[in-house]
Formats: C-alpha cells, structure tokens, sequence
C-alpha cells in the first residue's frame, strides 16, 4: 500500500504544478488551445486523489478527511466542466479565482491523505500529531 500511495502522491504532484503552470498561462491569454488538456489534466489528478481517498480507508485514515477529499473531487470536476458558463463576461474573473481556489483545496487534500496514509502505515509523524497540523 505504501507504493500505491506514492504513486498516486507523486501523480498528483506533478500533476497540480502543470496545472498551475497552464492556468498561469490562461490567466495571461495565452496558449488558451490547452484548455482541452488542462481538462483532463484535471480530470486525472482527481482520480489520483480518489485513489488517496481509497487508499486512506482502507489504511485507515479518519472516514471524514477521506470523504471530504471524495466529495471536493466531485466539486472540481462538476466546477471545471461547467466553469466557462458561469459569469460570462467582465465578472468570470471571480469564476477563475473560485477555480483556482479549489484547486488549491483539492492538493491540500492530497498531501493530507499522502501524510496520513505514511502515518497509519507506520512512516511518518503519527496520525494524532498531525491532525493538529491539518
């Protein structure tokens, strides 16, 4: 499980930084025809952060944080398919803060249930210290 866990980890941290890089590019209008592949960027570090989601149960991880990550992934998702039809126009600035801002939840969620996961299994700070960290 320890492997699977990096794995998805290490996924989803490449992941996020060419998602940050790319919206980088989009909020300065440029290279907007790789919107399509921010898409399913976005769509796979989702998955990567299911398969924490997963992995964090079966480690056991509190259900609650493994959940909310599930739920959060849902919401990214359902916010990047839909976001160009929200606030068209001089205010879909707020849409792409919005955006962003659950992108930012969603690693946040990843490197939590990265750390919880390490910290069940046995590697890493235990699980109680850190809930005070999180």
């Amino acid at each position: 499980m320890k492997l699977a866990t990096t794995i998805a980890q290490t996924v989803a941290r490449t992941l996020w930084a060419i998602q940050i890089g790319l919206g980088v590019l989009f909020w300065t209008y440029n290279a907007l025809n790789l919107i399509p592949l921010h898409m399913l960027i976005g769509l796979v570090f989702v998955l990567a952060l299911w398969v924490l989601a997963g992995l964090g149960l079966r480690a056991g991880v509190h259900p609650g944080l493994a959940s909310a990550a599930f739920a959060w992934g849902l919401l990214v998702v359902a916010l990047g398919m839909t976001q160009m039809q929200i606030l068209p126009g001089d205010l879909h600035w707020i849409v792409q803060v919005v955006h962003l801002g659950f992108g930012l939840a969603a690693i946040g969620f990843a490197e939590a249930l990265g750390r919880r996961i390490r910290a069940a299994l046995g590697g890493g700070q235990p699980a109680r210290a850190m809930a005070a960290t999180v």
